[in-house]
């Protein structure tokens, strides 16, 4: 059983070792190992069993703090090229990957069938658009054309009517004088409103605010209205001329018939032109509108050949991608969608390094920093690099995949260019976040949070001594120590489950003694209130159960029973993934 637990324990320090299996960890798991261990029995309790603990020396040397992480060789300076073809379609010719092009050469050719077929009829569309706004412009002509001629027969008549009026008005009986010195009063007063419009009209048609047409309409009707003064004045001689009655009233009714004819024609001419103008209005923009799409059509046509804007290497913008964006790889005869990456030209030989560090490691990285990078298709040389850029939010696709996997895109460049580096390829990238040549050291496992203060459990004569120490920088596998250790100290590399088997140290008598209370039963019944965040169950019972019934108690435990385990035992542990460190069967 003893050898057992010591295989169990070699497991567990090497799996301690490991950066990405500490990145996948699930906090539960991490609980229910903690307690199985702690329960376990015989290999880390101070329970009063001669059993061996697992111990570790504090150590004095050089200490490397590095963050590594894998990536991918991209030119630092590149054009991209995506397809601006709308909708989806197929690539006719591809220019190989790597090919050194020229500005001009064809890069990429995609098929424009369907872009042809629509550019004909398109053509015909706007052939028909043109006709029908030709038609529309002639018809409006027209319209203006007859409008005029219908306009000044109206008028015509109009004018026929009020003089045949005035002639027999001056034939008429003296009874109708007064009317006719109305008439003449009316017409007075329209020729000085005429007269006062016209005026206005002629110094706006000076200014440009008129055309000379509408000039002429005002003048045409000061001439009018000085007519009807004259028709007025003359119907009143006639009126005490010609008294016949019948005649005055056939005279006025052939002078209001006429006026309306006039309004009528107006109106009617005035509607035409609108209807005929709107109509002209309305074709023109649809060719407007026709032609448009004929240049869209054309423009697209245009695009399906794409051409270098610059001297480079063709590199495929499929190439060297993350799994997790991964597309069909380009090649003849593939489908593209609008505005699909295609393909990059470096516009210079200076590379650099595009990898992601997980929000765990983030604090660690400057702007800055150096980096050692490693390609696998270089083996046994190092490149050398600085960080240039780290991402401010979380990749967003990477997010989108796995919402609890938070990685930031970070930028290295690359001092030593050579050209063996080709874009794409798979490399690894140590960001050197401290190097101390003399530090003092212990593995992570054995440091624990007890009050929010870093610890360290000392073997003792009896029991092991609770010690406070200040802590640096970890690489995962080490964290240094500033205060409180010196080098040969030996450590415990899991805590003690048992707060009875552990004494204080003098410097950590102001921590707060805040182990779980895993003692005897007869503690917890003594002392209820005093003690809200004991465990249900107590060491002995845990310890003659199965793995599963253990996993089952620790299901019962409340979410602040669960915190406070975390925090004793959580400490600078690393996550491991589900189902790791478990003891063999």
């Amino acid at each position: 059983m003893k050898s057992m637990r010591k295989a169990f324990g070699v497991n567990i320090l090497q799996k301690l070792r490991n950066k990405r299996t500490a990145l996948k960890l699930g906090i539960g798991v991490l609980a229910v190992i903690a307690l199985i261990l702690a329960i376990s029995g015989n290999w880390l309790s101070g329970s009063g069993t001669d059993a061996p603990v697992a111990v570790a020396q504090a150590q004095r040397g050089p200490l490397l703090i590095s963050v590594t992480e894998s990536g991918t060789i991209t030119n630092k300076e590149r054009k991209l090229i995506k397809s601006e073809v709308e909708g989806s379609t197929t690539i006719l010719y591809l220019v190989p990957e790597g090919a050194n092009v020229k500005k001009g050469d064809l890069l990429v050719e995609l098929d424009s069938s369907k872009l042809q077929d629509q550019k004909t009829q398109q053509q015909i569309t706007v052939m028909n658009c043109e006709a029908s706004f030709i038609r529309a412009r002639e018809n409006l002509a027209v319209t203006i054309s007859q409008g005029e001629s219908d306009v000044a027969k109206a008028e015509l008549a109009y004018k026929f009517a009020q003089i045949d009026l005035a002639k027999y008005q001056e034939g008429e009986h003296p009874q109708a004088i007064h009317r006719a010195d109305a008439d003449i009063e009316i017409a007075g007063e329209e020729l000085k409103r005429a007269a006062d419009k016209l005026d206005w009209s002629r110094r706006l048609e000076k200014q440009g605010y008129i055309t000379r047409t509408e000039l002429q309409a005002d003048e045409l009707a000061a001439k009018r209205a000085k007519t009807n003064l004259d028709l007025a004045e003359s119907s009143k001689r006639l009126l005490i001329e010609f008294t016949h009655q019948r005649q005055l009233d056939q005279l006025r009714s052939d002078v209001t018939q006429a006026a309306q004819a006039l309004e009528r024609t107006k109106r009617k001419v005035a509607a035409d032109r609108i209807q005929a103008e709107a109509e002209l209005t309305a074709k023109e923009s649809e060719l407007k509108r026709q032609k448009a799409n004929l240049e869209k059509t054309e423009n697209q046509i245009a695009k399906c050949r794409i051409e270098a804007p610059v001297d480079g290497m063709v590199v495929y913008a499929t190439t060297g991608q993350q799994p997790m964006r991964r597309t069909e790889p380009l090649a003849e005869g593939s489908q593209v969608r609008e505005r699909q990456e295609l393909i990059y030209l470096p516009t210079d030989l200076a590379m650099q390094v595009e990898t992601r560090i997980h929000e765990a490691s983030l604090r660690k990285v400057r702007v800055g920093m150096p980096v050692r990078v490693t390609v696998d298709a270089v083996p046994g040389k190092i490149f050398w690099g600085t960080v240039s850029r780290i991402g401010l939010l979380p990749d967003a696709q990477s997010a989108w995949l796995n919402p609890d996997l938070k990685v930031y895109t970070t930028l290295v460049d690359i001092k030593d260019q050579d050209e063996s580096l080709r874009p794409g390829m798979s490399c690894h990238a140590e960001i050197i976040v401290e190097h101390y040549q003399d530090a003092v050291y212990v593995p992570v496992q054995s440091v624990v949070q007890v009050a929010g203060s870093p610890v360290v459990y000392i073997p003792g004569k009896d029991h092991p001594i609770m010690t406070p120490i200040k802590i640096g920088l970890d690489n995962n596998r080490m964290v240094r120590v500033i205060e409180g250790l010196v080098e040969g100290q030996s450590v415990l590399l899991s805590p003690p489950l048992d707060r009875s088997a552990v004494a204080v140290d003098a410097a950590a008598r102001d921590i707060p003694a805040t182990l779980p209370a895993l003692a005897a039963p007869a503690v917890a019944q003594s002392q209820p209130a005093q003690q809200p965040n004991a465990m249900p169950f107590d060491m002995a019972k845990m310890r003659q159960m199965t793995p599963e019934q253990q996993r089952e108690a620790f299901q019962k435990l409340t979410p602040e029973q669960r915190e406070q385990l975390m925090k004793q035992f959580g400490g600078r542990r690393r996550p491991r993934e589900p189902g790791q460190g478990r003891p063999p069967q």
